[in-house]
């Protein structure tokens, strides 16, 4: 028998989400009949398993030691890059400037340079984060951005900073504002394009559609253009709805493909503006902006922070 006791960070879940995060070698299926015939009880009750745990609750495991055994601990994090360029820190949160060429999270080619990997060294090493203390938490991050394209990611060091941005992320209570190079110049000086997105799993791109139809999300996509020379526009980009490739595909779809961009746009265009290979589009600008209780987070309201050197910006003039 072990038991657990329910710490800050532990708090909130359902019950066989913390089993599963804390017993990970328990199969799902004993899982659940455990708690049926009340071999995993909560504060020495029967529980169900929807419950959700509060802080101080004790939870009661009478399985068999072979699913406590514990692997050699080796913290793959730690051969993470140290790199990290903080925009700002407090006791709940992160905001980091990634740059392109880095991964938020890992893929099936790369496990461990990863910008959550840099995040957990970075903290383990400030002792911020202890994983043998963690029943089930590990810091996260909340939003997340494509490799290739830069700008600020938001970490959350604790259970109850991810879930309040977690829902503020949801209910569109965090303005993102990107920079861009396209080509050419919008019609427009500034708009408001709204259009529906049908993904293309081969291709993985997606196309815009005036109409909705099976499968196309609905996409609001906001932008000025600041500044224009010689057939490129430097452009800002507001984000009313987050779906893939969003910006990209909707100013490709009024002529003005981003600057480096092979799918959307054109490479010859993108040979003769200096041949990127990667499209100039930045993340430069965050707004918290909540409508609700933000709890431990409410120091945040309407609070901006910003990119200051996106590497692009001073290089728009000598592109013409």
């Amino acid at each position: 028998m072990k038991s657990f006791v329910i710490s800050q960070n532990d708090s909130g879940q359902r019950l066989d989400r913390f089993i599963h995060k804390s017993v990970p070698l328990l199969p799902q299926s004993m899982l659940y009949k455990y708690i049926r015939t009340k071999r995993i009880k909560v504060n020495s009750k029967r529980a169900e398993i929807s419950q959700h745990l509060e802080v101080g609750d004790t939870v009661d495991m009478y399985i068999n030691d072979e699913f406590f055994a514990e692997a050699e601990k080796k913290y793959d994090f730690l051969d993470a890059p140290k790199s990290l360029n903080v925009i700002y820190e407090d006791a709940n949160i992160l905001l980091l400037d990634k740059k392109q060429g880095v991964l938020c999270h890992p893929d099936d080619k790369e496990y461990v340079d990863t910008l959550i990997g840099r995040v957990k060294r970075y903290l383990y090493e400030k002792g911020e984060y202890k994983p043998d203390e963690e029943n089930s938490f590990v810091p996260s991050l909340v939003n997340r951005i494509d490799r290739n394209t830069g700008g600020i990611v938001i970490a959350a060091k604790n259970a109850e900073a991810l879930r309040i941005l977690n829902e503020k992320m949801k209910n569109r209570e965090l303005h993102k504002y990107y920079l861009c190079v396209v080509v050419g110049t919008p019609k427009n000086k500034s708009d408001t394009l709204t259009g529906y997105l049908l993904k293309d799993e081969k291709t993985n791109t997606v196309k815009v559609l005036k109409a909705p139809c099976d499968g196309a999300k609905t996409a609001r996509t906001k932008y000025r253009v600041i500044d224009s020379v010689d057939g490129l526009s430097l452009v800002e980009v507001e984000l009313l709805t987050g779906r893939t490739h969003q910006i990209r595909a909707h100013m490709a779809s009024i002529g003005c493909p981003l600057l480096g961009d092979g799918k959307y746009g054109n490479n010859r265009t993108n040979k003769k503006f200096g041949g990127y290979k990667k499209q100039l589009l930045y993340s430069y600008r965050l707004e918290f902006d909540f409508q609700s209780d933000a709890g431990v987070l409410d120091y945040l309201d309407k609070k901006s922070f910003e990119v200051r050197d996106v590497w692009f910006k001073e290089e728009f003039y000598s592109l013409v």
